[in-house]
């Protein structure tokens, strides 16, 4: 067993997928699926189940993902470590974001390969949910995202920005049909410089899937208000949400960090009980590789 068999394996159960496994390895998917036959002779157990449309971890994979795991990070930091000694720091790190960056990261990113430009960095956008389970299994090293304090057990953080979101509608008229219960409501019929939850869940919206942070902060912020909001368009991507918006067949809510983003779509304000959210960095407790500490100081 060597450690690219284990990387391999590692690519697989985190891609899901052989073929994705190999595009992020930049390998054959035959060069994937053969070292994992190799490896699953060599252990004696099959690592996967196989089956036309989707590939999982048998009861041996899950038991053995962890530990390559962990024996990957430990040979990072084992070469990160001479390359200290050396005076340079390579290696590679991988942050969790959600849909948008946090405007203070593409800058700390500059500051950090100026000064360490042997060190790549990754970037994987992945649903606020998942995140934090991702840094307890070593798949990201650290994130930058808006969790509750609930998600944050076991971990470090530190506050970055904390935003009220608002209102973005179209530059016309809003959406002239909402949900068939609810009694249409225009924007012009509320043009004010202020709207409020009630105004908003008598309209169309565009909103978010599960497990995104502004979906979380939306969702809980109706439930707090007892007030329900139709979802007529569901999109995982802002830049679609603000195209569907643009073309009026809803409104959205969003940070105004990333409705900025879309200068020709009008905002507006909550007067009172804003959705909201946090924007944390986020990593383990544990002791991080050179290269990550390094980052974290460019990172505020």
């Amino acid at each position: 067993m060597d450690l690219r068999q284990m990387e391999v394996v590692v690519a697989v159960a985190e891609e899901g997928g052989f073929s994705a496994a190999a595009r992020r390895l930049h390998i054959v998917q035959s060069a994937v699926s053969g070292t994992v036959r190799t490896l699953e002779r060599e252990l004696g157990a099959p690592l996967f189940h196989r089956t036309t449309h989707r590939v999982s971890l048998t009861a041996a994979g899950a038991a053995f993902l962890p530990a390559a795991q962990a024996t990957l990070r430990a040979a990072e930091e084992a070469r990160a470590a001479v390359d200290l000694a050396q005076g340079e720091l390579r290696g590679e790190i991988t942050i969790g974001v959600m849909q948008g960056l946090y405007a203070g990261l593409a800058p700390a990113l500059a500051g950090f390969h100026r000064e360490h430009p042997g060190v790549t960095v990754r970037l994987r956008q992945k649903p606020a949910g998942r995140i934090p389970q991702c840094l307890r299994d070593g798949v990201l090293d650290l994130a930058v995202a808006a969790l509750d304090a609930t998600q944050l057990r076991g971990l470090t953080t530190r506050l970055l920005a904390r935003e009220e979101m608002v209102l973005v509608s179209a530059p016309g008229p809003a959406p002239a049909r909402a949900a068939a219960d609810r009694p249409v409501r225009t924007l012009a019929e509320t043009e004010r410089p202020v709207t409020t939850l009630a105004e908003v869940a008598r309209l169309p919206v565009v909103g978010f899937p599960p497990g995104w942070a502004i979906r979380q902060a939306v969702d809980r912020t109706f439930r707090t208000a007892s007030l329900e909001y139709s979802a007529t368009f569901e999109v995982n991507d802002i830049m679609a949400a603000a195209d569907l918006v643009r073309h009026g067949l809803g409104v959205s809510i969003m940070p105004p960090s990333m409705a900025a983003w879309f200068p020709e779509l009008p905002t507006r304000p909550f007067a009172a009980h804003a959705p909201t959210w946090t924007l944390r960095l986020v990593h383990t407790r544990a002791e991080q590789p050179p290269a990550v500490t390094a980052l974290l100081r460019h990172i505020g």
